[in-house]
């Protein structure tokens, strides 16, 4: 792989259009920089200044995120977290990001998501209907606790 041959200075100016076009977290930065071939300390140095100038903030980037992922694709908390997770984002950082879903607006997606599977699944029986609409809300992120709820009630 070819590595483009950038100043510091002018992948500083290009990180921080990236990151006033859309939120990054510090992993994002950091994996772009290497992939552009810098050391880790000019890497390190590049998000310092990204950090200080406020282009860069892993908690509100996780905030953004839980928004997006869980109003726009209805992921639950577990995919969440695991998705978080793989960008090194710490877990007191997710944890607070995870408070700004309300209880009933999370169990009310997941009442959506598995009223809207129920209408498209092919089951032979009722015990058959459970497991396919228990895996499609483990599948979505949701915790077990929480969909076999809704899924009594639904059945």
């Amino acid at each position: 792989m070819k590595k483009i041959q950038i100043t510091p200075k002018q992948a500083l100016a290009r990180i921080q259009k990236i990151c006033s076009i859309q939120e990054k977290c510090s992993f994002d930065v950091r994996r772009k920089l290497f992939d552009w071939g810098f050391e880790n300390m000019a890497i390190e140095k590049i998000i310092n200044s990204l950090i200080e100038d406020k282009f860069v903030d892993d908690n509100r980037f996780a905030k953004s995120f839980v928004r997006e992922k869980f109003r726009f694709n209805n992921w639950g908390r577990i995919k969440i977290t695991y998705a978080l997770k793989q960008k090194r984002i710490p877990e007191s950082t997710i944890n607070l990001a995870l408070e700004e879903i309300e209880k009933e607006e999370y169990l009310h997606v997941l009442e959506t998501e598995l009223i809207k599977k129920k209408k498209s699944i092919k089951a032979k029986n009722q015990f058959d209907l459970k497991g396919k609409l228990l895996r499609f809300g483990q599948s979505k992120g949701f915790e077990t606790e929480y969909i076999l709820r809704i899924i009594e009630r639904l059945t």
